[in-house]
C-alpha cells in the first residue's frame, strides 16, 4: 500500500469514473486500474463495484476512503511543517467566495497578496454559500470567504469584519428623505432582491420581516443575480434595494445621495474565512487573513454597536 494508491481510490470515489479519475491524477486508466486492483488484492476486499455505472463504492470501500483522506491530509502536514520551519510561504490555495462580496473585496487586497507571496498559487471561484460548504467538505476547495455564522460544528469560522447594510433608493420614491430608516418603511413591491440561493437575500428578508410577502400584490417581479444589477435598476427606473458597505465605496456623488442609513443598531453581515475541520494549510490562511485585514477600515472590525443578521 502507498500514498499514490490512496489518492487513486479517492479520485475514483469522487468522480465515480475510472477514466475521469485517471485524467485527474495524470496517469493512464490502465495504470490507475492496475494500482487499485493491487490494493484490493492486498487488502482482500472490493473497494469499487465496477459493474455499476457510474462506479459505486462498496460499503467497506467507503470506510477505507474516509481513512485514506485522513492519511493523505496527514502526509501533507509533514511538508507543511518543513515549509513553516524554513519560513517559506508556498503552495496552492483554493478559495470559494460569495458573489455579493467578491467584486468589492478581492480588488482591495489581491494584487498586494500576489506581490507579497509570489510562490502561492491562488485559485478563486465565486460560489453561493451552499456550494462553498459542499465543496469545502468534499475537499474541492481549501477555504471560503462568506457571511457567517453558519451553525455547523464541523466548520471553523475566523471572523474578518462586519459589513453594514444601507438602503439604496431611487429619488422618485417618497418618504425616504429622513435621516434614518426603519425596516417597516420598506414596501415589498418596491424592493429589488437578489435571486434565490444568495444568503444576502435571506438576511434581508429576515431583517425586513418579508418572509411571507405576497407576490400577488406585485405588478412586476424580478430577482437579480448581482448587486450591480440591483443598483442599476434603482438608478434607471424606480424602487429601492439594500446593499453592503463595500459596494458603496466607488459610488458617484449622485449615487451617494441615494444611500440611506438604518436606525441604530445598524444591520450588518459578519464576514469570515471558513475552513473544514481537517484543514491543513494554516500558514496560507494566516497570510490571507493578514492581507485582508490590512485593507479593512478599523470601524468594520468592531461589532458591539451593530445588529448581526442571520440567514
Amino acid at each position: 500500500m502507498n500514498l499514490q494508491q490512496l489518492e487513486y481510490i479517492i479520485a475514483v470515489d469522487k468522480l465515480k469514473n475510472f477514466v475521469k479519475a485517471s485524467e485527474s491524477c495524470f496517469v493512464t486508466q490502465a495504470t490507475l486500474s492496475m494500482m487499485i486492483k493491487k490494493l484490493e488484492d492486498e487488502l482482500e476486499v472490493k473497494i469499487f463495484d465496477r459493474s455499476k455505472q457510474p462506479v459505486k463504492t462498496t460499503d467497506v470501500g467507503k470506510k477505507l476512503i474516509v481513512q485514506a483522506r485522513k492519511i493523505i491530509l496527514e502526509s501533507k502536514k509533514l511538508k507543511e511543517i518543513i515549509e513553516d520551519e524554513k519560513g517559506i510561504v508556498i503552495g496552492e490555495l483554493k478559495i470559494g467566495i460569495i458573489p455579493t462580496l467578491a467584486p468589492y473585496l478581492l480588488p482591495l487586497f489581491l494584487k498586494q497578496f500576489m506581490l507579497q507571496y509570489p510562490l502561492v498559487k491562488l485559485i478563486i471561484n465565486e460560489l453561493t454559500t451552499d456550494m462553498i460548504i459542499q465543496q469545502l467538505k468534499s475537499g474541492d476547495i481549501d477555504a471560503g470567504i462568506l457571511a457567517t455564522p453558519l451553525h455547523d460544528s464541523s466548520i471553523t469560522e475566523k471572523v474578518l469584519f462586519y459589513e453594514k447594510y444601507y438602503l439604496y433608493v431611487n429619488q422618485k420614491e417618497k418618504g425616504f428623505d429622513k435621516k434614518f430608516v426603519l425596516p417597516k418603511d420598506i414596501k415589498v413591491n418596491r424592493l429589488w432582491l437578489l435571486e434565490e440561493g444568495h444568503c444576502m437575500r435571506s438576511q434581508i428578508l429576515n431583517f425586513c420581516a418579508l418572509k411571507k410577502m405576497n407576490e400577488n400584490e406585485e405588478h412586476f417581479h424580478y430577482n437579480a443575480g448581482s448587486i450591480e444589477t440591483l443598483k442599476n435598476m434603482v438608478d434607471s427606473d424606480f424602487g429601492m434595494t439594500i446593499i453592503p458597505e463595500l459596494a458603496t465605496q466607488h459610488l458617484t456623488n449622485l449615487q451617494k445621495k441615494r444611500l440611506r442609513v438604518f436606525k441604530s443598531p445598524e444591520p450588518v453581515r459578519e464576514i469570515s474565512i471558513i475552513t473544514y475541520r481537517e484543514f491543513i494549510k494554516a500558514k496560507l490562511i494566516d497570510c490571507l487573513n493578514d492581507s485582508i485585514m490590512s485593507v479593512i477600515p478599523s470601524d468594520m472590525k468592531e461589532t458591539n454597536k451593530f445588529n448581526v443578521l442571520n440567514f
